[in-house]
Parts: structure tokens; sequence; C-alpha cells
């Protein structure tokens, strides 16, 4: 086989690894709410995620993605290293982003093991800064966007556990702590269901389908609000009519018999919410594996280095389906952490749990504030097993997740930084001989 194709094939299945991992730690997440509730099994979960997230990554995923992910290292420091050619540039550029592919790829999958939820989009940030620490000094790395993104991993999890406590001490107040939960729900579900609506199709029009908002000018702007407010107002309504419908009649039952069912009426909530944010992970995620194979896929076809390079449909395909086969392998184990160890939740608790997550990606997004999903929706978890006091926690899960959060961009920076020599070692030449023919 020609060493060009080689060449093709390994950083391929680099992508497909990074995919793989992705699926198995940072989409679980998105369904632990779901799972966690007994609102969807984890056969169920696995099935409603791979849907959402392939369907995500392929139809609307980033058809064009930046070369070196989230404007950590610029390409151009490279180009501009005194005594080295374009070609070795490049060379250097592919060499770097296969270490930096596989060295988060590892991290995910060593934190997959223990089943610690930590950051993808982390993850490969510390090694593309890994990356370009040793291939062009600490002045390549752009350290303000690096403080940017060490304060989400404080800004994050509180401003999400803020909001889902608040949710939740709502929910319980005004429904499940009345005399009669099922008559303080047909007041109080339209108004939940009001607000999950805006906030699930805001996040998923500015996060999940930001990329070809340019291609429907009608859902951009204002526009966007006015249609989730349309939308959100139909779902209240429908809301009201079921629990007028379905709940009303119960209020005479005992108290355990209206909790049960005023919980029953949450279960499509957290599955809906859970789903969304798997459509919009996948949609804005997928880069995390295949921005970095785009980049090299680029180089290798033009020997040229740009800052934005185009992603062909197979390689969103491969990232897709890595994604959905990471999570339907080994997805559980996270599932199993952030649904069932860090507190116990219900329907309930997972509607208000997902509703603050999202609405916390969203605002953070629209203000260009690098947030990690994984970090908010544990943030989240950990709010509303704090509304119950510090009993309803696990704090030792809780110390280690934190601690697997603060080791993701030195250890992926440390793995990065051997690869990155063990590759210059050792197929530097082949691939300059390669990107100069």
């Amino acid at each position: 086989m020609d060493f060009y194709y080689i060449v093709i094939v390994f950083t391929a299945l680099l992508g497909l690894y990074m995919a793989w991992n992705i699926g198995a730690n940072d989409v679980a997440n998105s369904m632990a709410d779901a799972v966690g509730s007994g609102a969807l099994s984890i056969r169920n979960a696995v099935i409603a995620a791979g849907l959402c997230e392939f369907a995500g990554a392929v139809l609307v995923g980033a058809h064009v993605t930046n070369t070196v992910r989230k404007g950590i290292v610029d390409p151009s420091v490279l180009a501009s290293l005194p005594g080295v050619s374009p070609d070795e540039v490049a060379v250097m550029l592919i060499i770097g982003m296969s270490g930096a592919l596989l060295s988060a790829a590892f991290w995910l999958n060593m934190s997959t093991l223990v089943g610690m939820p930590v950051s993808t989009t982390h993850s490969i940030v510390g090694a593309v800064a890994g990356f370009g620490i040793v291939a062009a000094g600490w002045h390549a790395v752009n350290w303000v966007k690096m403080g940017q993104i060490v304060s989400s991993w404080f800004i994050s999890p509180i401003a999400g556990g803020v909001l889902s406590y608040l949710l939740f001490v709502y929910i319980s107040k005004a429904i499940l702590g009345k005399e009669k939960p099922v008559k303080a729900a047909v007041i109080h579900l339209p108004i939940i269901v009001f607000l999950l609506t805006m906030v699930v199709l805001l996040a998923t029009i500015y996060k999940g389908l930001k990329h070809v908002i340019g291609d429907m000018p009608w859902l951009a702007g204002q526009n966007s609000i006015w249609i989730s407010f349309a939308i959100a107002v139909v779902m209240a309504f429908i809301a009201w009519m079921f629990a007028k419908k379905k709940l009303a009649a119960r209020q005479n039952e005992s108290l355990g018999d209206q909790l049960e069912a005023v919980e029953s009426s949450f279960v499509p909530l957290v599955i809906v919410s859970s789903c969304s944010v798997a459509f919009a992970h996948g949609a804005n995620d997928v880069a995390n594996s295949v921005g970095p194979l785009a980049a090299i896929i680029h180089v290798l076809e033009t020997g040229s280095i740009e800052m934005k390079v185009p992603v062909p449909i197979w390689i969103l395909g491969l990232g897709g389906a890595g994604i959905v086969l990471g999570l339907a392998t080994y997805g559980y184990k996270v599932m199993k952490t952030v649904g069932y160890k860090i507190t116990e939740i219900t329907p309930s608790r997972g509607v208000a749990a997902d509703m603050a997550a999202t609405a916390t990606v969203l605002v953070c997004t629209r203000l260009s504030l690098p947030v990690s999903t994984t970090h908010t929706l544990v943030g989240a978890i950990l709010g509303i097993g704090l509304a119950r006091g510090l009993g309803g926690v696990n704090s030792r899960v809780v110390v280690s997740i934190f601690g697997s959060w603060l080791f993701t961009v030195p250890a992926a920076g440390v793995m990065s930084i051997v690869f990155y020599l063990l590759g210059m070692r050792f197929f530097f030449e082949p691939l300059l001989s390669l990107v100069s023919r």
C-alpha cells in the first residue's frame, strides 16, 4: 500500500478512536439524568442518544473547522519558526495533531475505565497546548484563551449547580411539597414545560444548528426567539390540557400515589431534554474528533496550512459512527457514575438538572465563554443533590470527579508532548518526503 494511504488510514483510525472515547465518556453524560431517574433503561438511553448524536454530527455538524481546535495554538507561529521550511511545518502539524488526538483519546479512555466524566474539549485543548509548547515554545500557546478555559472549570459547574438548585427548590415548594401535589401540578407543570421548551429550542438552534443557520435565515436573530416562544406556548397549553385531564382527577388519592403521578408526568420531559443535549453535543463536539483529522487530511492533500479547513462528509460520518459505537459499547460506565453515584435522581430532579445545564451552556455559548457540557451537567446534578442537604450528595465520588477535571489538561498535555517527540523521531523524514512530493 502507498505510504500516503497508510497515513490516511492511520489518522482516520485515530479520529475513530477519539470519537469512540467521546461516545463512551462525553455522550454518556447527556443521558445520565434520564437513566438515573428511571425514565429510560441504559439500553434505550443508548439507542436514543445514538440516534440524536449521529443526526447532530452528520446532518448539522461543522463542515468547516479550525485547523487547531479552540484557537489554543496559531499555526502561523509554527510557520514563522526560523530555519523551518513550509513542508517541515506541515509535517510538524501532522505529527502534532496526530499526537494530540491520540493523547486526548488515551486520557478519555483511562477516565472511562474508572467511570469518571471528563471534558472532551479540555482533553483536546490540553493535548494541543502540549504539542504547541514542545514544537514552538511557551509563546505558541494562547494563554488568554487557556485562562478562559481554566476559569470555566469553576464557572460552568457553579452556574449549573446554582440554577438547578433554584429550579428544584421551586419544583419542590410549588408542587412536591404541597398537600395536593397533583392539583399544584396542573398550575405549575405548564410553566415548567414552557421554560423547558424555550431553553431546549434555543439551545438546539444556537448550539446544535449554528453551523446551518446561514442557510436558514428565518432562524437567525430575534426570529429564533419568537419561534421558540410560540412553540413553547403551544407546548405549555398541551401540558395544561394533559395535567387537567390526567392529574386533576387524582387529587383525592393518597399523597404517595399523587407524588408518583406527578413524577410520572416529568418522565417525557427528562427524556426530551436529555435527547436535545445529545443532539446539540453531536452537532457541536464532533469536531473534537474530526477537526484534527480534517486538518491532517487537508495538509496531506494540499501541503498548505490554513486556519480553517473543510470537513468532508465522510469524516463527519466517521466521527458520528465512532461516537455512537463508543456510547453503545462503553457508555454505561459513565452513565452509572453520573446517573446513580452522585445523588439520587428522580424525573423531576432530572428535568431541573437538564434545564439548568442546557440554559447555562446556552448563555455561555452566546457570551462566547468556553464551557464544558460535562462540567455543567455534573454541577447541575450536584445542585439538585445539595437541595436535599449535604447528606444528599456522595462527597467521595464528587471529589474524585473534580480531581479528574484538574488533571485533564496537564495529563493530556504531557502525553501529547511524548507522542510528538516520538513522532518527530520516527516519522518526520517519511512524512517530509510525502508532503514534498
